[in-house]
């Protein structure tokens, strides 16, 4: 591979983004991607924990949906923050720093919801919590883009997504194994939230910064060794010394000018994307958390008690992983914006099958319906999610990269506020079928909006 690829010589001529889109992927690719999706895994398990927490708590604390949905929506509050400034922080101190500082803050965050004493404290944690996991995502998926090569960019990132489906995997084994056992297992399945705090140590010192950013900063040596650790199972060796690092006043004024000249979010050669970007990120979050942080409180509504809705809930989840799998596929064969476009469109329809299964609509139908219906609507959810991350970080330049991809996370998680508040109002107005009805329209309204989207499948990342 190395002779194929080239030998440092000849290499002079390339940039360093250059060096990295030529490579194939390697063991240095899977451990960049291992170890940011075991933080992403992480992240989920979270989120996934308060959906059976909340369940637990109805019954345990005898608290109503109006004060569970407020328990979720300050969650969200926080994400949303934690998504617009953990972005605009990354592209000022890096993606390494904030992505282990987000994990080491809603790791300490959740560890302490599991010693709360009142819904306040709970609450306040939560909005804490928050935090943490929006900043996070956006961060870790501009990241492993970064270091992607061009032609496999896209399904790096997928697969990335796909650790979500891990994580809330082991939330919902949690939730059946440990929950239950006691009426203060919700306390221990928090108590489990501490480990993204030990994890951050890992990705502080394990995981590459990167290169896009090293060269913003004019830290050539570091940009220079992190390409070269890229290139080395490949093959590539280097006999030339590293480069020399810019000064820091010199590398302040090019940036300063460079400010200037670029073109913000919404300067007119991006409108159109970020306008388009922003619609799905709300759509596809009011849609997702609407229907998933209350599954399985929906699923005991059908009569089901809480073990029973936990189960349903595990077996409904593990279909989020081939729906990953096909996504991750798809987005490099039929590009970005096909594929998000059809998974959300496959989303809208299962949830409506979701919410009449059971109902007047289709009174006959059984736990088989309703797993089925559950699965097809988690499958094409979650599918969805990996193309959208994966075209996010995409449309912006390394200078606003994160901040652009934090900026469309953060406006989305306006819409995971809302959902949780909503979606129990909806049902006393018209049902569960009303309620995923009106979700299903928010995913087919963001499969119009992700056709407005520039496709960029093998399209080298702006600079």
């Amino acid at each position: 591979m190395g002779a194929e690829m080239g030998t440092a010589g000849s290499s002079e001529a390339l940039t360093r983004t250059d060096r990295l889109d030529r490579l194939s992927a390697n063991r240095a690719h899977g451990k960049l991607l291992f170890g940011s999706g075991i933080g992403w895994a992480l992240d989920a398990m979270d989120v996934g924990l308060i959906s059976f927490v909340m369940a637990a708590l109805a019954l345990h604390w005898k608290l109503d949906s109006g004060t569970l949905s407020i328990i979720a929506s300050l969650g969200f509050v926080g994400m949303a923050v934690g998504a617009t400034f953990g972005g605009l922080l990354a592209d000022r101190i890096g993606r390494r720093q904030v992505f282990a500082l987000t994990l080491l803050v809603y790791g300490l965050a959740t560890g302490a919801s599991a010693l709360a004493t009142s819904v306040a404290m709970l609450m306040i944690l939560r909005f804490v919590v928050g935090l943490g996991l929006g900043a996070e995502l956006p961060v870790a998926s501009t990241l492993v883009s970064e270091y992607s090569p061009r032609r496999i960019r896209g399904r790096m990132v997928v697969v990335l997504e796909s650790f979500w489906a891990l994580g809330w995997i082991m939330a919902a084994l949690i939730g059946y194994f440990v929950i239950p056992l006691h009426t203060d297992g919700w306390r221990w399945a928090l108590a489990f939230g501490l480990v993204p705090a030990a994890y951050a140590l890992v990705v502080r010192w394990g995981l590459p910064e990167s290169v896009r950013f090293l060269e913003s900063k004019g830290r050539h040596a570091e940009a220079e060794l992190a390409v070269r650790r890229f290139e080395e199972p490949a093959g590539i060796t280097h006999a030339e010394p590293l480069p020399q690092d810019e000064p820091p006043e010199q590398a302040a004024a090019r940036l300063e000018r460079t400010s200037r000249t670029r073109a913000g979010l919404w300067r007119p050669e991006y409108r159109r994307r970020t306008a388009a970007l922003w619609v799905v990120w709300f759509m596809v979050n009011f849609s997702y958390y609407g229907a998933f942080i209350w599954l399985p409180t929906l699923i005991g509504q059908r009569g089901f008690d809480l073990v029973k809705s936990f189960e349903y809930t595990l077996i409904i989840t593990l279909a989020q992983l081939p729906g990953y799998a096909l996504a991750a596929w798809l987005i490099e064969v039929w590009g970005r914006r096909a594929t998000l476009a059809t998974f959300l469109l496959g989303s809208a329809g299962a949830a409506a099958l979701f919410g009449t299964v059971g109902s007047a609509l289709f009174p006959d139908a059984g736990v088989g319906w309703l797993l089925f219906a559950g699965s097809l609507m988690s499958f094409f959810n979650l599918g969805a999610w990996g193309a959208l991350y994966a075209v996010s970080p995409e449309m912006y330049p390394t200078r606003v990269r994160s901040t652009g991809a934090g900026a469309a996370a953060g406006f989305g998680r306006i819409a995971s506020i809302i959902a949780p508040l909503a979606v129990p109002w909806l049902v006393t107005q018209g049902g569960q079928p009303l309620a995923f009805a009106v979700l299903g329209g928010a995913f087919a309204v963001a499969a119009v909006a992700a056709l407005f989207l520039p496709e960029l499948r093998q399209v080298a990342l702006e600079e």
